[in-house]
């Protein structure tokens, strides 16, 4: 007990960050590289390189021979291509890539730790980037001119309310135009079932006729549910019912201290299960089309699993939305998982009752802390400019808590230890496969997903049997799932696999599927509609009997809990 205290209060103090998990990383790294002169002498060619280049690009006024990544927006003004700016931009990126050699992997090196060592490199050295400082950004020094210092009493200003709100976690309302419930999550349906856990929203039919199976969404519940119902114009949800289908959402609760021993099987059992019993009260005799986006859909190909080894053949469809079944190439999320942090997180869990907010929202944002927060930190507190609200950055900054054990045995069993694709992933004492799924599949990943990367995605037609179709569409992890009709700028792949036809590889299935122009919604509904019966009349809202058929109206109570 002792012990575990002293580690949680060590976490407190880290942000959940382990130092042994960095010590171990870059102590593998230097020891590697120390018995390695091959490499070394590589890596001062380099240097010596990058000096020349960079001798000979400010000398002659030449093209810039370093180019910054392709999500580092810190010198794309037009001033930082004039002289000295531009000198020192070259000289920032020079040392950049440098270090990416230098912490590239070697023979012996742990490919994680190589990944760690190159992360926290970056991290470092974003925060002396030039573009951080006021003496050194030419954008801050022209905007300080213009307006007269007002840029910086503004900035100075919003740093104020920023450290305030950090220090005492205040919820921060919606702007206005962007009210959840008005403006968000606002197609119109009922609440027609509530436990501790979720809530059950139903949405009303837009058509005369629909189809006679349901379609029933999982989210993840790391964020709340309404990015799939984001403004009217963006909706998935609305598209749907537009489309003649009778649509269900799970809304999941915000977990307090006192629901920390839910666990990754109350999230089955009395989350995706008991929606189910629910929309097969309300829709009695009709197979389901099931949708899990990220999270929610693993949680959905687990619960699928079990229904099949099982004999429950109340699934018409399964659609996988930026959903991993497979976490040995689980992007850059894997630099956080290992067994040291792991444990740093659960013993900071334990003293919690759960992951917090901030904890989680600092993860995502590192991972692209150039832009993520170093940009966005030059404009708000040195530009003066306030954050431009949109609907994805406000469902964005909503976000929820993880309950201690759930998110344990979800980074252990899933992210850790894989046991899902390796046969080793228990329900109820028994080991589930994911082959026994017979259902069609629909699987969609995104082009430069960091949280789910699209070639992880696809191997879930690694391992599963049944008829499958896969989409690659442009965009990353949320915007890519957000790509509704006339949306510019969007393109995506498609391809089918009939059942039980032999693997292809992500890449070879690359080059044989040429992009489409437009939205994939489209074929999704397409899709859909195929495996689905002849429209008739909608079912009633809600289960008769009991206290009344509905709730109240959606998007319920438990989207509005922080």
């Amino acid at each position: 007990m002792l012990d575990r205290t002293a580690r949680a209060t060590l976490a407190r103090m880290t942000g959940g960050v382990s130092p042994h998990s960095i010590f171990a990383a870059w102590s593998d790294w230097a020891l590697h590289l120390g018995r390695s002169p091959g490499r070394q002498l590589e890596l001062m060619e380099r240097a010596q390189t990058n000096a020349v280049r960079l001798v000979a690009q400010i000398l002659a006024e030449g093209p810039e021979p370093f180019r910054p990544r392709v999500h580092d927006h810190r010198f794309s003004h037009p001033s930082w291509n004039k002289p000295p700016f531009n000198a020192w931009a070259q000289c920032f990126l020079a040392i950049q890539d440098w270090w990416d050699a230098a912490t590239d992997e070697m023979p012996g090196l742990a490919k994680g730790d190589a990944d760690r060592t190159r992360f926290q490199t970056r991290q470092a050295l974003d925060r002396i980037s030039p573009s951080n400082f006021p003496w050194s950004n030419p954008e801050i020094i022209e905007e300080t001119v213009t307006q007269k210092g007002q840029n910086l009493i503004d900035g100075a200003r919003h740093f104020t309310e920023d450290v305030i709100q950090t220090l005492t976690q205040a919820h921060k309302p919606a702007p206005p135009g962007f009210e959840v419930g008005e403006h968000l999550a606002c197609t119109p349906g009922e609440v027609v079932f509530r436990n501790d856990l979720f809530e059950l929203i139903q949405y009303a039919p837009q058509t005369g006729r629909v189809h006679p199976e349901p379609v029933l969404f999982v989210p993840a519940w790391i964020m709340k549910y309404y990015v799939l119902d984001l403004s009217p114009d963006n909706s998935m949800v609305a598209f749907l019912v537009r489309q003649g289908f009778t649509v269900f959402m799970i809304s999941w609760c915000n977990p307090t201290a006192d629901q920390s021993e839910l666990s990754l099987e109350d999230y089955r059992r009395r989350g995706v299960m008991a929606a189910l019993d629910v929309v097969n009260d309300i829709v009695p005799g009709a197979k389901v089309h099931a949708n899990g986006y990220c999270l929610g859909g693993t949680l959905l190909a687990i619960a699928a699993a079990v229904m099949a080894r099982d004999g429950d053949d109340r699934l018409a469809s399964i659609t996988l939305m930026a959903a991993q079944v497979d976490f040995a190439e689980a992007g850059e999320l894997l630099m956080f998982v290992d067994e040291s942090q792991v444990a740093f997180i659960e013993d900071l869990m334990w003293i919690q009752g759960y992951l917090d907010r901030p904890q989680m929202a600092r993860t995502f944002a590192s991972i692209r802390a150039e832009d993520l927060i170093y940009t966005r930190a030059v404009n708000r507190y040195f530009l003066g400019r306030e954050d431009l609200p949109s609907d994805l950055l406000v469902w964005n900054g909503d976000t929820t808590r993880m309950p201690a054990r759930m998110h344990s045995e979800y980074l252990r069993g899933l992210f850790l230890e894989n046991r899902l694709s390796a046969g080793r992933f228990a329900v109820e004492g028994r080991v589930i496969a994911l082959k026994d799924i017979e259902v069609p599949i629909f699987v969609v990943g995104t082009e430069t997903d960091h949280i789910a990367p699209w070639r992880s995605v696809y191997k879930t037609q690694l391992f599963t049997d049944s008829e499958l179709t896969f989409v690659l569409t442009r965009g990353g992890h949320n915007g890519g799932i957000l790509s509704e009709p006339g949306h510019k700028g969007r393109h995506y792949r498609i391809g089918h696999r009939p059942a039980g036809a032999l693997y292809a590889g992500p890449d070879a299935w690359l080059a044989r599927h040429e992009p489409t122009e437009g939205s994939w919604w489209p074929e999704m509904a397409d899709w859909l509609a195929c495996r689905s019966g002849e429209p008739g009349p909608p079912p009633s809202m809600g289960r008769s009997g009991g206290d009344g058929p509905t709730l109240g109206p959606a998007p319920g109570s438990y989207v509005h809990q922080i």
